[in-house]
């Protein structure tokens, strides 16, 4: 057995890769330019990406309803696989006489460019709210998923995807490894255990401290920031990505980190998203998932620790990834170290907590975070960009 081939199955046992080349490629093109063309939104394009390059296998195209409505109610497939959020084609209801069933339609990016076709074998009209409620835990239009939920359109296009072309980048263009990329370098190292870190926040002294303690049970550590759309209050990702980068190079040992690009666009689920989270890592080929505080939160609308509880309701056949669940971690005063309660004797007024919401707030204010929460690397990163932000 290869080193290739010892690393965990993807989800479902087979990396789809919907990705034309060749002769099929020019005459899938050929003929796509004579289809009804439907431009993408930001968050289509993310999702497209995904499921031609199998990170988000087994999908192989955006779900038709049978799948929609066992993913909604279920958080399953129909045929049993686990699966929490159904990744959905929408158009307005005003256009959708245009794009006919058992059709084939182009996809395009707003440039212009065909990327892919797609065969549509579904069309059809849910319940939002229903689905709202569902996925996000709320139907409220404050909800940044739900809000983006609502104004994609009311009809649902389902089939199967056929990706001609790839989607045009600008950014972090040698981080886009696709699951193949990533399996083949994990293989190179000899990682048969890699643990994979989410975030859409600069790694703070707290994020250091979980992953460095998952370091300690596993071959490698895969840093996958999101780097798709997010709310505009967000931190910006080619900020972010100077943040990971400086980390690597100063308190990461070399040999045994990796970084590399998730594509996906935020959907702010919480506990929804966290399994989806998890199983596009398996599909990279990581063995465990990093879920912290609030994994994939906004706002109140998830419980702290409901990311985690979620994983309770799948078994180790449904879902390969091993979870490792942390507390919030904070700095000790006592100690003079990051810890969680689980490690910490200290008091309540011993602890100092920082959120990615309170930073945001002090580099608003001109406030530079102080080094219990932050490395001065990456609090210098921050500063500056907020500066360039102000100018």
């Amino acid at each position: 057995m290869s080193q290739i081939e010892a690393l965990i199955q993807p989800h479902g046992g087979k990396l789809i890769n919907c990705r034309l080349q060749g002769e099929a490629r020019e005459e899938t093109l050929s003929r796509a330019k004579k289809l009804p063309i439907l431009t993408l939104s930001t968050r289509n394009l993310a999702d497209l990406e995904c499921i031609a390059t199998g990170v988000y296998s087994p999908l192989n195209g955006f779900v038709e309803e049978e799948e929609y409505n066992s993913i909604v109610k279920d958080m399953r497939l129909s045929n049993g696989l686990a699966w929490s959020i159904p990744v959905t084609l929408q158009i307005p209801e005003s256009v959708a006489d245009k794009y006919k069933l058992n059709s084939e339609i182009a996809l395009a990016h707003p440039n212009g460019d065909i990327l892919a076709v797609m065969n549509v074998t579904s069309k059809f009209k849910p319940d939002q709210n229903f689905e709202a409620r569902q996925i996000y835990r709320t139907n409220d239009n404050a909800h940044p998923g739900v809000r983006a939920m609502f104004k994609e359109g009311e009809i649902y296009l389902g089939g199967p995807i056929q990706l001609i072309q790839a989607i045009p980048q600008m950014d972090f263009l040698n981080y886009r490894l696709i699951p193949e990329d990533t399996r083949a370098e994990f293989a190179k190292r000899e990682w048969n255990s890699v643990v994979a870190f989410q975030t859409r926040n600069p790694i703070h002294r707290a994020h250091e401290y979980i992953t460095k303690i998952a370091l300690e049970v596993v071959d490698g550590l895969f840093i996958n920031p999101l780097v798709g759309q997010t709310k505009s209050d967000d931190i910006p990702a080619r900020v972010r990505m100077q943040c990971y980068q400086v980390l690597m190079e100063k308190y990461y040992p070399q040999n045994r980190v990796f970084l590399g690009v998730f594509p996906a666009a935020m959907r702010y689920a919480g506990p929804r998203e966290a399994i989806m989270h998890a199983i596009a890592r398996q599909n990279y080929g990581c063995t465990h998932f990093i879920i912290g505080r609030d994994h994939a939160g906004v706002g109140d609308y998830y419980g702290t620790y409901d990311a985690q509880h979620i994983f309770d309701e799948f078994t180790q056949d449904e879902l390969n990834i091993t979870p490792l669940k942390f507390e919030h971690a904070f700095y000790c005063t006592r100690t003079q170290s990051m810890a969680t309660a689980k490690t910490s004797p200290s008091t309540k007024g011993e602890r100092i907590h920082l959120s990615g919401t309170k930073v945001r707030e002090m580099l608003r204010n001109g406030q530079t975070p102080p080094p219990e929460f932050s490395r001065p690397e990456v609090a210098e990163i921050l500063v500056s960009s907020m500066k360039l932000a102000t100018v």
